[in-house]
């Protein structure tokens, strides 16, 4: 194990050398300035977990090392030493950021004692840092993947809900990442450092889901043998994600209206009013607004909830970002399994493209794991797909369409069909909109349109050829 790296600053030579084979002896790799300006160019030369400086000495003193180290090396904790206890130098010491203060004569074994609670206190800071960055990088935007027009839209308003306390509601078909946009928010909030506690509202049964929320306390009903904190308690101060909360029943949703009003509640059983700081981001794939008109929602928890409202298309409609979920979602099975499945035929990519996914992007993901499982090396193939994903593609124009098995969303495959037939036009005319309009049997400005809203861009024209270059074939 590698040696910390301490510095001590001490103009008293016979006081110095004492120190020096001391903490030399608890094992500390010691480095000697024999005044303040001596450690100040020291600590330009080198790193130092810790600087044990004395506080008064010529030219510059303990205290503007200790400043030094704030602005030039914050990592680096900085412990004061000095014959002069006053508290004045104290509190100006503590605010120049020391991590301790000791008086004079030296107790060896306080020291001892401060110094291996700095190491303790900065192995802990670095874990710290190191899980803040794993979460950024597990719940930032490096995993909510895709750069449709639709997604970047989506990452937009990320940015600019995340730092509010608004509620949010985000509406999504299963699998579509809600969860992800959720903790993509609240990692990205100053209430990042508190927890963010999920909780699936059709998971759990309805006479359990209200003690789930709120707790009970002991006595309660039969059976609760103990007080239990509830999501909201253990939320506190962070955020309560709250899943398909259009599943949740009518009594529950007068109980979470009241806590949306008053940010209190009591357990149940409880008599006593517990405050809490909580922010609510609710998910649903149902329509709530339906849900209202049918009487299964309240309307006044909806517009409590839906403050900012954020709508995750179905992969279906972004078919866009599919080349890019699979080739993130190969890289990540191929690492995590130890694969070297290098890539996708452009054959069986097109019928990825062209399937529905009715699962979304979970679907897709799930697939990806698998082929890279069982392929284990080289291309995946369109012989390797599913059947039911081997079978769809854009076919050419028959006059008869087989329906798949699975069945399959009319809307988005007329829209594939047309937005193929569109690019199978500009391609057949080197980009010439009006005989690809011609070909298509459709007014120019009737396809300029169709091409702006599918986001559709011509291929470049070839140069003509002239007379000369005609008369030479």
């Amino acid at each position: 194990m590698e040696r910390a790296r301490v510095l001590l600053v001490e103009d008293d030579g016979a006081a110095r050398a004492n120190l020096v084979q001391y903490l030399t002896e608890l094992g500390y790799d010691v480095t000697e300035a024999v005044s303040g300006t001596d450690a100040l160019a020291k600590l330009r030369q080198a790193p130092f977990e810790l600087v044990v400086t004395d506080l008064k000495m010529p030219g510059a003193d303990g205290l503007e090392v200790l400043k030094s180290i704030q602005s030039l090396i914050p990592q680096t904790l900085g412990i004061l030493i000095t014959g002069f206890g006053t508290i004045s130098s104290a509190v100006r010491a503590m605010k120049l950021g020391a991590f301790d203060y000791l008086l004079k004569p030296l107790d060896l074994e306080e020291l001892r004692m401060v110094l291996e609670k700095a190491l303790e206190f900065q192995r802990l800071h670095r874990e710290n840092r190191q899980y803040r960055r794993e979460i950024e990088e597990k719940y930032g935007f490096e995993n909510i993947i895709g750069h449709s027009e639709a997604m970047l839209k989506i990452f937009d308003l990320i940015k600019k809900v995340s730092d509010s306390d608004s509620t949010i509601l985000i509406y999504g078909e299963s699998g579509t990442g809600k969860e992800l946009v959720a903790k993509a928010i609240h990692y990205r909030s100053p209430r990042s450092n508190k927890p963010f506690v999920p909780l699936n509202c059709a998971a759990i049964p309805a006479d359990l889901l209200e003690s789930e929320l709120f707790g009970y306390e002991r006595g309660a009903f039969t059976g609760a043998h103990r007080t239990k904190i509830g999501r909201f308690e253990y939320a506190n101060g962070g955020t309560l994600f709250l899943d398909e909360v259009g599943e949740m029943s009518p009594h529950l949703q007068v109980k979470l209206l009241r806590v949306l009003q008053e940010r209190s509640f009591e357990r149940l059983g409880g008599i006593r009013s517990i405050e809490v700081d909580v922010r609510i981001i609710a998910a649903t794939n149902q329509d709530l607004e339906k849900a209202i008109q049918e009487g299964r929602f309240r309307e006044d928890l909806y517009y409590r909830l839906s403050v900012i409202p954020i709508h995750i298309p179905p992969l279906r409609e972004r078919k866009e970002d599919i080349r890019i979920l699979v080739e993130h979602f190969l890289d990540k099975f191929n690492r995590s399994k130890k694969r070297r499945v290098d890539g996708i035929s452009p054959e069986a990519m097109e019928r990825l493209v062209a399937y529905s996914w009715p699962g979304n992007v979970r679907e897709l993901e799930n697939l990806i794991e698998r082929l890279v499982v069982l392929k284990q090396e080289g291309t995946i193939q369109v012989d390797d797909l599913p059947e039911k994903i081997a079978g769809t593609s854009v076919q050419q124009f028959t006059g008869r369409f087989i329906l798949p098995e699975e069945g399959i969303n009319l809307s988005s495959a007329v829209q594939q069909f047309e937005r193929e037939l569109i690019l199978q036009a500009l391609q057949r005319t080197k980009g010439v909109k009006k005989e690809a309009a011609r070909l298509l049997r459709m007014k120019r400005t009737t396809l300029i349109q169709k091409m702006k809203r599918k986001r559709i861009e011509a291929p470049a024209k070839e140069p003509a050829k002239g007379r000369g270059a005609e008369s030479t074939l």
